[in-house]
């Protein structure tokens, strides 16, 4: 099959973000009718000014009350073009910002369509700067570009028409000398757009950085690397101002490029004006309207390019944003099904393969049956593949081949959703928002009453702390639960799981931040939360799986041995050795 072609930069960019603004077309065209309306006055203002000179310009025969007349009509014009204008602008801010935000509507769902590997593999502050900064860039652009776009298209086309009518022989030496400032701003547009892609780039990777480091504060001044951190940060900024620089410095040689040959225009209207006064074939009120015209002519091509910076930019921001708006969705799955909520938990993985990159086999050939209310461990060397196999049985990946099924159906013929809504998961890093303890409790399940809030934190043995927060369970939570200990901020995550009461549970190291006196309460919680439950532990503290029904011990993707604790150490293998170097070292 033949390979796709990569859209370059820019390439089709601006045809699909004009696109985004179809659904306004309303206002658009309420913007063309004030535009239209704005630019017929503010070129009935010439005409008005270049009468009023001709009553003015005999000595000793001036009309005042004609020139008094006309000066009223040009403030009269003058007020009502401002008014048309406001008009204008307000219809285009509407277009804009209503375009901006569906835009950011598409990115914050595509969030949620994507495959997790694409989040993965994309740093978290690069996503965030495609939202925020990408996103403010199109509007600026746009607002620039369509403000310009109705306006000058009008004005040009209108200004033409009066100039034609005033004196075509000096019309079309406009017309045929304008042109010249559109090259060369076009020359300039080209050399400058890669500077732009490649600024909004480094802005990315500036966010990214900045976020990674504001979020590990701690682990920066734990181990003394501000220094570096800062010389890290300083280069990168560093790129960014001399890209910056050059973008900035390449597209402002349009705008005073272009002013050079508009200023060709008007001396050229000059001179030919005054020619033809000579000649007596224009008036000088009519040489005054026609230089204001030629310069209203030529206004718009100025202000194009005078806004190419922020076009540029809109351009960079939006071919970044439908790069990511292009990637892959998840694989299509059926709609949610009733019967599935509610299932007994007899899982089935035969002959799954997986692998995070094609260069690197992980999973091969895994195979395993756990009964409906098993306790199956999970124990092995960091990378073995215990959190691989949590991301397969709950479809943040997709195993490359092979199969898993629940109660004898495929997960894949179940929607996420179902399949989801049917396990309990509790990591050792802790999912908190921004909100009250409730809430954060409630997460799983946003109807449920406040009894049942209390119920789920007095099993999870957090109900005494809550009661003594100032507002109890009403109060906030900061971001990522900052205002809490690591071990609370655990305890509300098994809260979570226990208020959902799911027929299968996953707890990742559930316990790893608690002391070890509530340990022991919580695993007596756990205990009887998982009775008649399908339960997946993983845990480094062998001491916490005694009473797992099933232990495997995986080595490089694969499960090397199986069993109780018992026959484990009969088996005098290599769990016995991490159980037993993990004792002896406790006892050294």
């Amino acid at each position: 099959m033949k390979k796709a072609k990569r859209m370059k930069p820019g390439e089709k960019t601006l045809p699909r973000l004009l696109k985004y603004c179809s659904p306004y077309k309303g206002n658009i065209l309420w913007a063309l009718i004030f535009a239209m309306l704005y630019v017929t006055l503010n070129l009935l203002a010439p005409i008005l000014v270049g009468y009023a000179i001709d009553n003015a310009i005999e000595k000793g025969n001036v009309d005042f009350t004609a020139v008094g007349t006309l000066l009223l009509g040009v403030g009269v014009t003058v007020i009502c073009s401002g008014v048309f204008q406001w008009l204008m602008n307000m219809c285009t801010n509407s277009v804009v910002y209503f375009t901006v935000r569906d835009i950011r509507r598409l990115i914050y769902k595509k969030w949620n369509s994507v495959p997790l590997s694409v989040i993965d593999r994309t740093a978290h502050g690069d996503l965030i700067s495609r939202m925020i900064n990408d996103a403010d860039s199109i509007g600026d652009g746009l607002l620039q570009g369509i403000t310009q776009l109705f306006s000058g298209i009008v004005m040009i086309l209108c200004t033409l028409g009066f100039m034609i009518f005033l004196s075509p022989s000096i019309a079309l030496a406009v017309v045929v000398i304008t042109p010249l400032s559109m090259f060369v701003a076009a020359f300039i547009t080209k050399i400058s757009r890669k500077q732009f892609v490649r600024q909004s780039q480094l802005q990315g990777e500036i966010s990214s950085y900045i976020d990674e480091y504001v979020g590990q504060q701690k682990l920066v001044k734990a181990f003394g690397y501000e220094e570096q951190s800062q010389q890290s940060f300083e280069e990168i900024n560093e790129r960014l101002r001399v890209c910056g620089q050059k973008s900035q410095f390449y597209s402002s040689l349009a705008n005073p490029s272009t002013r050079f040959v508009n200023s060709l225009v008007t001396s050229a209207v000059i001179i030919l004006g005054s020619l033809s006064a000579i000649a007596g074939t224009m008036s000088v009120g009519s040489i005054a309207t026609f230089i204001t015209y030629a310069n209203q002519y030529t206004k718009p091509f100025n202000e194009v390019t005078g806004v190419i910076p922020q076009l540029q930019a809109a351009l960079a921001g939006a071919g970044r944003i439908f790069e990511f708006l292009d990637s892959e969705d998840m694989s299509e799955e059926p709609e949610d099904d009733p019967a599935n909520r509610e299932l007994k938990g007899d899982i089935e993985i035969s002959h799954a393969e997986f692998s995070y990159t094609p260069q690197k086999r992980l999973i091969t050939d895994f195979n395993l049956s756990v009964r409906s209310g098993q306790r199956v461990a999970i124990v092995g060397p960091t990378g073995c593949g215990k959190t691989t196999l949590i991301n397969l049985l709950m479809r943040f990946y997709d195993i490359n081949s092979g199969s898993i099924t629940i109660d004898g159906r495929s997960i894949y013929e179940m929607s996420r959703n179902d399949l989801r809504s049917n396990y309990g998961m509790v990591l050792q890093e802790s999912w908190l928002y921004n909100a009250s303890v409730r809430d954060n409790i409630a997460y799983g399940k946003p109807d449920a009453t406040d009894d049942e809030v209390i119920a789920a934190a007095k099993k999870a043995h957090i109900h005494r702390f809550v009661s003594c927060l100032p507002k109890g369970y009403d109060t906030m939570i900061t971001e990522d639960g900052a205002n809490l200990s690591q071990g609370q901020r655990q305890l509300i995550c098994i809260a979570r799981v226990m208020l959902c009461d799911p027929p299968m549970l996953i707890l990742d190291e559930a316990t790893s931040s608690i002391d070890t006196r509530t340990e022991l309460i919580v695993q007596q919680a756990f205990a009887k939360m998982m009775k008649g439950r399908t339960s997946f532990i993983v845990a480094h503290r062998l001491s916490t799986i005694k009473e797992a029904d099933i232990i495997l011990v995986m080595k490089d993707g694969n499960i090397i041995e199986q069993g109780s604790h018992e026959e484990l150490l009969r088996l005098n293998g290599f769990y016995s050795e991490l159980y037993n170097s993990q004792f002896l070292h406790s006892n050294a």
